[in-house]
């Protein structure tokens, strides 16, 4: 697998966490994730326990708290759709801050707010602290479907490419007094992004050839083998084995 290309969310950096193979920190992650996922709403004393592991995870890897909140602006959308919950959801109901609300609602909402935010914020901590190539690496070193590896590979490999093309499309649009205003300039819009997948599809074949013509056979040769040690394993493991504790703890309380 050729070079990768740096992504925004990666922070440069030297500690434990940047040091951890990609596989090893994956797995922990999906650990992490699902012991999360499993704890039950009610146990709100556990997510904070969740949080409180993140915390420590972020300031282990040396990633300032103002980086990590920043990124989790991405959670935004399903914010909003968590706050219509109380608003939408049928059952008892209840007045808070003079608003009636669905209590079964404002359960669903912390449990989509709260498991969400846990979610994110540990794939933003693994997106900091791994370059983009290892964790392709890393897929890989999972044995997941080669095919599948190669496909996000070169999505973020062309992406970029497919970006600036339609940047140059759009800027020859406007040299030409095109601006979008309304119903009536949807066809321009559509017609554009034809010729852009028509494009993308002809880079795509070229690109293919080109590789058959290397020798490509069906699978990318992997340039570093990266492996992980038992301590490097058990470091990794400290993530999910608390989380895990936690959960357990959550349903027996």
């Amino acid at each position: 697998m050729g070079a990768g290309h740096a992504h925004k969310l990666y922070r440069h950096g030297h500690s434990p966490v940047h040091a951890l193979p990609a596989h090893t920190k994956l797995v922990a992650v999906l650990g992490f994730v699902v012991a999360v996922v499993s704890t039950p709403r009610e146990a709100m004393w556990a997510f904070g326990a969740y949080a409180l592991l993140l915390a420590a995870v972020a300031l282990t890897a040396r990633i300032p708290a103002a980086y990590l909140l920043k990124r989790l602006t991405v959670e935004v959308p399903f914010v909003a759709f968590a706050f219509l919950m109380p608003f939408v959801v049928p059952g008892e109901t209840t007045d808070l801050l003079g608003v009636s609300v669905s209590v079964p609602g404002l359960w669903d909402a912390w449990n989509v707010l709260a498991k969400g935010t846990l979610g994110v914020g540990a794939s933003v901590l693994l997106a900091a602290t791994t370059e983009l190539r290892e964790l392709l690496l890393g897929l890989q070193r999972l044995r997941l479907p080669p095919t599948l590896v190669q496909i996000a590979s070169f999505m973020v490999r062309y992406g970029d490419v497919i970006t600036d093309e339609m940047r140059r499309m759009s800027v020859a649009r406007r040299s030409r007094g095109f601006e979008a205003r309304g119903v009536r300039h949807w066809g321009v819009l559509a017609k554009s992004a034809g010729a852009l997948f028509i494009r993308s599809y002809e880079r795509g074949e070229r690109v293919h050839l080109a590789m058959v013509s290397r020798g490509y056979t069906g699978t990318m040769p992997v340039i570093d083998e990266v492996t992980a040690t038992g301590a490097q394993w058990r470091r990794a493991a400290a993530l999910p084995l608390t989380a895990l504790a936690v959960c357990l703890l959550g349903w027996t309380l």
